[in-house]
């Protein structure tokens, strides 16, 4: 199985355009948002390419293969124009005999765990910097933001395959991994 994740588009057709282009290269099954989508939120710039009619039209177009969680920056009047669920503050995957916690971040994240047993994967964005670290008691894997990155301005997605996380630059390098 292959998943592509990303994060924190906050309105960008730019980065929307470029996120369906390399969901179609990589030939993901699923595309996981984890939220903040239509927005930029009171404390962001605007991204570059700042139009959320644009982004809700282009991942309406894929919507059967999008899977997403709620974001900050995200309400109802967003669910009223997009063509897939994204009101749920979380969602739960198995991968590899793991519990996958897949969220936004501003409800569950390192300092509020949810309820996880040891080796479990909690996946989250929301603070738009990358991370991968084994917390010992589980796995933290952020895969930053694709259009407003605040750690090195390395815009990312992540990808899942086989096993491993992948952590790639929009123009595909693999910026970081781990295997589960």
């Amino acid at each position: 199985m292959k998943l592509m994740f990303a994060s924190d588009i906050h309105g960008s057709a730019y980065y929307t355009q470029k996120l369906i282009d390399i969901y179609g290269d990589e030939k993901a099954e699923k595309l996981i948002l984890l939220g903040d989508i239509l927005y930029h939120g009171p404390r962001n710039d605007l991204p570059y390419g700042y139009e959320p009619k644009k982004v809700y039209e282009l991942l309406n177009q894929i919507s059967s293969e999008i899977l997403c969680v709620r974001g900050n920056c995200d309400s109802e009047v967003d669910q009223m124009v997009l063509d897939f669920p994204i009101m749920a503050d979380y969602m739960i995957m198995y991968l590899n005999g793991r519990m996958i916690f897949i969220t936004h971040g501003h409800i569950y994240n390192r300092e509020v765990l949810p309820k996880l047993k040891k080796g479990d994967v909690l996946i989250h964005g929301h603070t738009h910097e990358k991370v991968m670290k084994d917390m010992g008691e589980y796995l933290f894997i952020n895969p930053g933001s694709l259009s407003l990155p605040k750690d090195d301005d390395t815009h990312s997605y992540m990808i899942y395959e086989d096993g491993t996380f992948y952590i790639k630059s929009i123009e595909g390098q693999i910026i970081d991994q781990m295997t589960i």
